[in-house]
């Protein structure tokens, strides 16, 4: 059994050797706080304030409205094509755009028009919450049915009614990961299309949208990817499907010539398609400021620190924490966060955010602990089991 000063030391040796430890030098986080709630809202890139400031006083102050000439209006598919490579999504099939919600809105309801005679919609059970009331609402008015299915479950149901399946590719409470490309498979030779919700993936792990044969994938900016609260969405659609994808929010956005004012809409020929109404270019700013951070970044070597990140806290847990339960898998079928239950969560989190430990709950009984790989380090971890360990005794 090791002790603490045991921890400190391995700790101390991890943290000396992490080759993405220079990049937390990148972002503005309080040195007195641990923070492990990167699964929920990233910390901010130290650029990004001063960049703000100078699209508020440059380029909206200084130019006014010539702005949307000069990079605005453009903005949605730029900073898209800077995501693309962190999902495996080759140029031309991805765009920053409303929230997740709307992208989800508008993905279901064109998956039900690319696959028609079907009508069943495939959700995952576990799914988080808006995935589930978009669903619903997306089959109510196309007239389809849901049918709410553990994701490992679903080639085992899938049938020649199934027009999509909704999936989180990680699970937002237990921190599992799906298997994108075995599930994918499975779903296309029923004839199914995929939709995948990446919003506690990407930034984390390595996502292989095109290589899995993925059709559609919708996902936040504003956890690991450190966009802000409230940064804009994407949407991806795959080149396969991009001429006959309609999205029932035919904003002008979205046009062809947006700026014709003609009568009747035509959607644009590309990805733009994706898009409905005037971008948010203030959050949209922020968020190509904050993807500066992912220059240079190995995935590979981003998804080997998050693992060894989680089986350094399951380690720690175990020496530490007597009779701990964790809902987390202890293999490579998890993302960025280890779940610990916990029967007063709530208060708990609470107790631990007092003490400069910042993670969060889930009813009703699951502690959260974002593991960031560009920011967060080993020694933190320790510091949240020990401070755990104290609030048990």
């Amino acid at each position: 059994m090791a002790g603490v000063t045991d921890l400190v030391a391995e700790a101390a040796a991890l943290d000396a050797a992490d080759p993405l430890a220079h990049k937390r030098n990148e972002f503005d986080l309080d040195a007195d706080v641990a923070y492990f709630d990167g699964n929920s809202l990233g910390a901010p890139p130290k650029h990004v304030a001063g960049r703000v400031a100078e699209v508020v006083r440059e380029q909206w102050g200084g130019r006014l409205i010539r702005s949307w000439s000069e990079g605005w209006w453009e903005a949605p598919l730029r900073v898209g094509e800077r995501i693309a490579p962190l999902v495996g999504a080759a140029p031309g099939q991805l765009v920053v755009a409303d929230s997740t919600s709307v992208n989800l809105f508008k993905a279901l309801i064109a998956a039900t028009r690319l696959n028609p005679g079907r009508d069943e919609i495939l959700v995952d059970a576990d799914t988080f919450p808006t995935d589930g009331y978009i669903a619903d609402e997306a089959a109510r008015l196309t007239g389809r049915t849901v049918r709410r299915v553990v994701a490992e479950d679903m080639p085992d149901v899938v049938s020649e009614r199934t027009a999509v399946a909704l999936i989180n590719h990680v699970d937002y409470v237990t921190g599992r990961a799906h298997d994108m490309a075995a599930l994918t498979a499975a779903l296309r030779r029923a004839g199914a299309l995929t939709l995948w919700d990446l919003c506690h993936s990407v930034g984390a792990l390595p996502v292989e949208l095109d290589a899995a044969g993925v059709d559609l994938a919708v996902g936040c900016t504003y956890k690991f990817l450190n966009g802000g609260p409230g940064a804009p969405a994407f949407l991806y659609v795959a080149t396969k499907w991009l001429e006959s994808f309609e999205q029932p929010l035919a904003g002008w956005a979205g046009d062809r010539d947006p700026f014709a004012m003609r009568g009747a809409y035509e959607a644009h020929a590309g990805i733009a398609r994706g898009r409905a109404g005037t971008p948010d270019i203030l959050s949209l700013l922020a968020l190509d400021a904050a993807l500066d951070v992912w220059v240079g970044v190995d995935r590979g070597s981003l998804r080997e620190k998050g693992l060894a990140l989680g089986d350094f806290f399951f380690r720690c847990a175990d020496e530490l924490l007597d009779g701990v339960k964790i809902r987390t898998p202890r293999g490579a079928d998890r993302g960025h966060q280890i779940s610990v239950v916990d029967d007063d969560a709530a208060k708990t989190m609470a107790a631990l955010i007092e003490r400069g430990v910042i993670g969060d709950f889930r009813p009703p009984d699951v502690l959260r602990f974002g593991l960031a790989p560009l920011y967060t380090t080993y020694g933190e971890v320790l510091r949240a089991v020990t401070t755990l360990r104290d609030l048990r005794k």
